[in-house]
């Protein structure tokens, strides 16, 4: 068995996720999407939405146009599924979520129940779609965004065992079409068992995560019961292709993670990306494990009470020298990146960390089309710092 320190599990675990050395920005952001395996999906626009942010985060300032164009071709390069949560996954992946589709097929239920007239919703995107929830009377009753129209539901519900599919968006909107309509044939035809669906998805996850626990893995292809039972077993089996390894000072048992052996065969090598990392990012969207593999411990606090707040809003992690250094809370305001609020990690200095959140910050001034960067609230000696390597 190999025994990782818990430097080492991080630098891996940054090279599986693009954000060290040139290989990560090779091919775009369609290579991007399959090296991830998954990129979440949010509401959520800040300075972009977090696929966006995602993308920047590990290529730059790439045009968001071309961000766009490369997650929704036409043809069908990826899909709206649910992985980790609501994600965009590359379209060769539709097989392998056959076992969630047949699962929710079974339920017949998400969170809502599932209208009487799905049918004819079926039949109406047969015979008119692509359509939007807007083409068959829009999204919501009026009330909470969970509050959804029974034709919202139904479509949802549609998706959810296959019947149609997502694979572009219209501003906001998915557009909805039958499978057989985007998905390639022979994607359409593959029929997979539960274990081969999840044997495979381990491996992407496994690779895609870089170094990951039980738990990680579960976390990033969000199965329970039986599913999870056979993660276990070709976790242990070896089918997935990944192998056992301890890291030092991460809990549990020997072994306490996993890690395909290509990982393992090459320590990872060159420049760090100095970056604002997005909530949903999947270098952090397990909270746990952020804190387990950064010693970074992070809370999104736009769920929090305004006045009970510590860091901001939507607070974005600043990832410098293969670390997570530090927080800045962004807004736009016209021209202008606003840094509502800059903090550090506790016993880092200003003076030799703050120019990397700067520069962070310019960088993601440019991409947004903002030519300065005010920073409102951080320690005087740090404001001083990033704001010197913003001009």
């Amino acid at each position: 068995m190999t025994d990782l320190t818990a430097d080492e599990a991080r630098k891996i675990i940054l090279r599986a996720q693009g954000l060290i050395g040139a290989d990560g920005r090779r091919g775009g952001v369609h290579t991007m999407l399959r090296r991830l395996g998954a990129v979440q999906l949010d509401t959520i626009s800040v300075l972009a939405r977090s696929h966006e942010l995602v993308s920047y985060a590990r290529l730059g300032t790439v045009t968001r146009a071309k961000v766009e164009g490369a997650y929704w071709h036409n043809p069908a390069q990826s899909f709206e599924y649910w992985c980790h949560a609501a994600c965009i996954l590359p379209i060769e992946h539709w097989p392998l979520y056959s076992f969630r589709r047949r699962a929710f097929r079974e339920r017949r239920y998400r969170w809502h129940e599932v209208p009487d007239h799905v049918d004819k919703l079926l039949e109406q995107v047969r015979e008119e779609g692509p359509l939007t929830t807007a083409d068959v009377g829009g999204g919501k009753k009026g009330g909470p965004w969970w509050d959804w129209s029974d034709n919202k539901i139904g479509l949802e519900w549609l998706l959810d065992i296959g019947e149609i599919a997502c694979t572009r968006r219209v501003g906001w909107r998915r557009v909805y079409d039958l499978a057989e309509r985007v998905v390639p044939a022979d994607l359409l035809a593959e029929d997979l068992t539960d274990e081969e669906c999840i044997v495979r998805l381990a491996r992407i996850a496994g690779v895609a995560l870089g170094v990951a626990t039980r738990g990680d893995l579960v976390d990033f292809i969000r199965v329970k019961g039986r599913h999870a039972e056979i993660l276990d077993e070709v976790l242990a089996s070896g089918a997935a292709g990944l192998v056992p390894v301890h890291v030092t000072g991460w809990p549990g048992k020997t072994p306490n993670a996993w890690v395909s052996p290509e990982a393992l065969a090459e320590a990872p090598r060159g420049r760090h990306r100095t970056t604002l990392v997005s909530p949903f990012d999947s270098l952090i969207w397990h909270r746990g494990r952020t804190e387990r593999a950064f010693g970074f411990a992070y809370t999104l606090e736009l769920y929090v009470p305004r006045h009970k707040r510590v860091h901001g809003y939507f607070t974005m992690p600043v990832l410098a020298g293969g670390r997570l250094i530090g927080r800045v809370d962004p807004a736009r305001e016209g021209g202008t990146l606003v840094a509502r609020q800059v903090s550090l990690e506790p016993g880092l200095s200003a003076a030799k960390w703050g120019p990397a959140v700067g520069d962070a910050l310019r960088e993601a001034a440019e991409w947004v089309g903002c030519d300065s960067v005010r920073v409102e609230r951080a320690e005087p000696a740090l404001a001083s710092a990033v704001l010197s390597a913003t001009t």
